[in-house]
This record gives C-alpha cells, structure tokens and sequence, in this order.
C-alpha cells in the first residue's frame, strides 16, 4: 500500500545540522582525527549539583505521575525568581510563562499558533533555520532581514519593504546571535519595539545564549519598556547550564501569545518529567558560579582559538562578543561550501558553512568553541593551514 505523506511533510526545510553531524561521523568510523566544531552541542558536562537534584527526584515516586500540563508551580515561580535576579524583570507566573519541551520546541510552535497559510514571518539572515520549520509548518511566507557585517549583524528596519512590513505578523530576533556571535544594544530592543507597534508584528526573541555575553550581563529584550506589548522571549537551560539533553526551555512575556503556546502545548503534552522540572528549578535558584565559570570558559576557548589564528597570519577575523560560536570570514574568493569542504576533507575540521544559516551567511563559516583548548588551537593551525592555499 503506498504512504502519501501530508502536504506539509514535503514544506518542511532540510534537517541543516543532521547532514552535517552525518558526515562528520562517516570521517570519525574511518579512524581520520576529526575536530567536530560545527554543532551548538555543549561539550561539557550538567553541573553535579542539578545533576544530584535530579537523582533525588527521580526517586519520589511523586514525580512519577504527569505533572500539571503546564508545569510544576514551584518551576514557573523559579523562572520569574531568575528573571527578576538577573535582569529585573517581574514576570507573573501564571499568565507569562511557558514550561517548554526545550527553547527550539516553542520557536517552532509560535508559528502555529500565529500565522496562517500566506501570512509573513520576518527572519533573520543568517540565522537559526529551524526558525523556517515551523513557519513551514503553519503553511505561511518569510522575508529575510539581512544581518550585514556593516551594521553589526542587527536588522536595519529601514531596509524592509514597507508592503512587507504592513503584512508580516512575526518577527525573529536572536541576540547573543548564532550565528554571527554578535550582541544586541538597549536602543536596539527600542527600536525593534518601536518597529513592530508600529506595524503591529509580534517580535519572537531567541535567548538561548543569554548568559554568554562576553562584554557583561547580555540585556534581555523583556527589559526594555514596552516589550511585553509586542512580543516574547524565549530562554533555555541548554547553553546556560549545558544541559542541551534535558529540554528544558521556556517562552516569557506577552500573556496573549504564552496563553496561545500553553493552549497548543496542551494538546501536544503533559509537560516535563517532575524530576527533571525540579532539577531547572535547582539550576535557576541555586549558586551561579557554575554559570560564571562556564562563561570564562568559552572566553578563554575564543581567545585562544582566535589568537592561534591571528598568530597564523589568518586573512580576516571578526569579534565574538557572545553565544560560543566564531563567525569566520572565508578567504577571499572562496565559498562557504568550498571552504568547509576543503577544510573537512583535508584537514579533518568540521564547521558550519555560511549559506546554511541564509544567503547573507555566505562568505563566513561558523566555528563552534566546543573542544577544549589545545584542540581549538589545533583547529586553527589546519583552517590557517587550508587558508594559505586558497
């Protein structure tokens, strides 16, 4: 009998990151040394104390039971404690937050829950491509906003149609920014803010690496007047405490569209494990020096890997100021494509390319610091050496 998939089967865009975590593992099973730096997947382990609060949970039989579809109170209380400690924003626990399966599962549902087939999405490019699955999903359009290197890697809404901008109902932002590393200013959540009253645009801000900012504290987008009016902010314990498998995530703001992921959720969920809601509310109430330390960290691992290069005598390097990604300009006249390539064929280096991320990511590679730091340095001597020959 033949299986006729969903019309909505054949929109979805391809798995980027599947193919490129495939290929590396075909190089690693044939014995060649691979230096995989083309994920965002944390290399080092859960702190040990989140970690034993799980251990401890899981053997209440209490947290054996579903939980609330829209998670434990003591784990929404936390995600308003953490966000009035850390950015100074009060948030009510009943009607601004949303318990997620993981950060990327609300930033595919916001889709859903907002756009109609032929209505317009505003993503940035480059950017993260799942922000194009569940736009698929929902049937509906998206308008790149370029990020150019000229101004930051932030928008310029002066640059977007203004057609575009009466119709879009959705707008993606994502700062600390993967891919480009680049950070977002107060006067530039002001602007977005000012940009999406004026057209009435629902702003969707990714904060997944919210806590690695490497000049201070990162400014939530939730901080700046007038915020919780046109949108929500998505945050993850993925990066912030490396705990990428556990799924743990959140959507906090504009009580309309939270009250719209939690009413989708409830139909797709139970919400979180009990056990593991307990061990995110012992990370975000707990001591954060695990997450001071991992932020060193990745700056000590960029400082290293973009000396080695500089040492190298690498064509053009470009400042990483958050997130644990390097945006790694190509040698002049190679393609992002062809510079991976080469670089995963002949020196065993595995990284991003650009135009994976949008066409305005062409001419740059994404380098992920997710080793330790020899290896990073060794990293940059084969792109330094695959560079000379280009």
């Amino acid at each position: 009998m033949p299986i006729i998939p969903a019309n909505v089967m054949r929109r979805l865009p391809q798995q980027f990151f599947a193919s490129l975590t495939s290929r590396a593992a075909v190089l690693i099973a044939s014995g060649r040394d691979v230096i995989n730096l083309g994920q965002g997947n944390p290399d080092l382990p859960t702190p040990r104390h989140i970690v034993e609060a799980l251990q401890t949970a899981a053997q209440d039989p209490t947290t054996h039971r579903y939980p609330p579809f829209r998670g434990l109170p003591a784990l929404r209380e936390a995600i308003c404690t953490f966000y009035a400690r850390e950015y100074g924003v009060q948030l009510d626990a009943q009607r601004e937050v949303a318990v997620l399966f993981g950060g990327k599962a609300g930033l595919v549902e916001i889709s859903q829950c907002l756009l109609n087939p032929g209505d317009i999405a505003l993503v940035p490019d480059p950017g993260y491509p799942d922000y194009l699955s569940g736009i698929a999903v929902a049937g509906a359009d998206f308008v790149a906003m370029p990020l150019a290197e000229k101004n930051g890697f932030l928008p310029d809404y002066r640059q977007v149609d203004l057609q575009v901008a009466e119709r879009a109902k959705l707008m993606f932002l994502n700062y600390p920014n993967n891919p480009t590393a680049a950070v977002a200013t107060s006067t530039f959540f002001e602007e977005t803010i000012a940009f999406a009253k004026r057209h009435d645009i629902v702003v969707a801000h990714d904060f997944a690496y919210g806590a690695l900012g490497f000049s201070g504290v990162q400014q939530s987008f939730l901080q700046s007047p007038g915020a919780k009016d046109v949108g929500v902010e998505f945050y993850t314990l993925s990066k912030t405490y490396n705990m990428a498998g556990w799924r743990v995530g959140f959507a906090l703001g504009n009580e309309t569209v939270v009250e719209l992921l939690n009413t989708l959720q409830d139909h797709y969920f139970v919400s979180l494990f009990g056990g593991i809601q307990r061990a995110a509310a012992t990370a975000l109430l707990g001591d954060q020096g695990c997450v001071r330390e991992l932020r060193d960290t990745y700056r000590s691992r960029r400082d290293a890997f973009l000396n080695a290069l500089k040492r190298l005598g690498y064509p053009r390097l470009l400042p990483a100021e958050g997130s644990f990604f390097v945006w790694l300009p190509t040698p002049p006249g190679t393609t992002s494509v062809a510079f991976a390539e080469r670089l995963l064929q002949e020196q065993g280096v595995v990284v991003a390319p650009g135009i994976g991320f949008g066409e305005a990511g062409e001419g740059y590679v994404r380098v992920a610091m997710l080793a330790p730091e020899a290896r990073l340095e060794e990293a940059a001597a084969r792109i330094a050496a695959v560079a000379a020959k280009a």
